[in-house]
């Protein structure tokens, strides 16, 4: 489980740090304003990234099922769908967003003095939306297979290119969050590029060939991508919409509560970013030794993860409330906003121990492929409990019951999903590849 999982943790965490990145140039040479600018845009895309992970984590877990039956033909016939579907889908958001820049800006109230730079800042990353779901889409594909370790050497490549524009673009010739969304685009661009390269030069041990036709719609793997693509993405969609529907509420606080919530977004990856790929590896792992019928190796997979997550977590929450002004400074040295570090980290920890504890149930049940209640238990996150107790928390304590009320709801996918691994019913439940 460590050995698989520590790929997709560090290619990941890559990810992570050259957001983080885009942040700290552009905080430290932009400020408040840059800050509040990059973090709403990349909320914005976030939506759209979880989107497409929807489809992209649906055709991971067919393939590691095809893997686990060892049928080669219906893994081909996953990649070449994959792509046409998907790559389409990324033209026409492309297009859409581009379109609606505006109005969505509006919709997430981004402070006046913001509103310039989100909007270069997300129009030029709605340009890339091709290069991140072309990435999302091969990544889904080695991981399948089970390996986790091309990826992480693309988001290397992906990360490096990405420090070295954001310096030069932001730093060197000053062009704001313009430039940080710019690097961020040519840097997903040459990752996708490099991904398929190294997926076209070993195409024979994926038994995809490239040609024409193997990108043809097959109706089979079509029909089981969207019906468990569909209540995926509405359930990442749904968790990433109604936190921007809460951001947009703490945006409504000021520039310097939204440039405090900018950073709280990017610290939260750290933890989602490690229980994220935890929960990858176990998902795949989940789907192969569901499909091989070695239900107490499941077991073993779900206990393992949860072990790693909790004890990372731990430490993660120890070293930010022991340097809470320490780590702010990181992305700014704005004093309005260093002012509520230490405020600011106990939300961090009610959030961080919420993906902890959820995260090795979620992979069991995305594993076996059963969308249809990982929807429902995501819209009782997402719609009912995230909204219902920020709204209340917020009218009573304001920003900070906003806060606290988004970090709280993850306790309804805890009790849900566990309630339904301890159950055992996940035992006789029916795979894609029997349907």
């Amino acid at each position: 489980m460590f050995r698989f999982s520590l790929p997709f943790v560090l290619a990941n965490l890559l990810q992570t740090l050259y957001g983080m990145v885009d942040m700290i140039v552009v905080g430290q040479f932009v400020g408040s304003i840059g800050l509040s600018a990059v973090g709403i845009g990349s909320d914005l895309l976030s939506i759209l990234t979880l989107l497409c992970a929807g489809f992209t984590t649906a055709g991971q877990i067919m393939i590691s099922q095809y893997v686990g039956k060892n049928n080669r033909t219906s893994i081909s016939h996953t990649i070449g769908t994959m792509f046409t579907i998907l790559l389409l889908a990324a033209l026409g958001v492309t297009a859409v967003c581009c379109v609606l820049a505006d109005p969505l800006l509006r919709l997430v109230n981004t402070p006046d003095e913001a509103w310039e730079q989100a909007m270069s800042y997300t129009v030029t990353c709605y340009m890339g939306l091709f290069f991140i779901f072309g990435y999302n889409i091969v990544s889904a594909i080695l991981r399948g297979m089970g390996d986790g370790k091309r990826p992480l050497l693309f988001v290397a490549v992906a990360a490096s290119v990405n420090i070295v524009l954001d310096f030069l673009f932001v730093g060197v010739f000053q062009m704001a969050a313009f430039g940080s969304a710019l690097a961020t685009v040519l840097s997903q661009a040459v990752s996708f590029i490099i991904s398929i390269f190294y997926l076209y030069r070993r195409r024979d041990s994926f038994g995809f060939d490239f040609h024409l036709n193997s990108f043809a719609v097959h109706k089979a793997q079509a029909a089981a991508l969207c019906r468990m693509g569909f209540p995926m993405a509405l359930q990442y969609g749904a968790i990433s919409v109604t936190m921007m529907f809460v951001n947009s509420i703490i945006n409504g606080f000021g520039l310097t509560i939204s440039a405090v919530n900018s950073v709280g977004n990017k610290l939260r990856s750290l933890c989602t970013v490690v229980v994220q790929s935890i929960g990858t590896a176990s998902t795949t792992m989940c789907g192969q030794n569901l499909a091989a019928r070695r239900h107490n190796r499941v077991s073993k997979i779900v206990h393992i993860s949860l072990l790693i997550n909790v004890a990372y977590v731990a430490v993660l929450c120890a070293v930010l409330l022991l340097f809470p002004r320490q780590v702010f400074r990181l992305f700014t040295s704005d004093e309005e906003v260093l002012g509520w570090a230490a405020t600011f980290m106990p939300v961090m920890v009610v959030n961080f121990t919420c993906s902890a504890l959820m995260g090795p149930y979620n992979a069991l049940i995305n594993g076996l492929g059963y969308a249809s209640l990982s929807m429902v238990i995501s819209l009782l996150d997402g719609v009912a409990a995230r909204i219902f107790l920020s709204l209340t928390l917020g009218a009573a304590y304001g920003v900070m019951g906003y806060w606290y009320g988004n970090g709280l709801a993850g306790i309804v996918t805890v009790v849900l999903a566990s309630g339904y691994y301890y159950s055992g019913r996940w035992r006789t439940r029916k795979l894609l590849v029997d349907e």
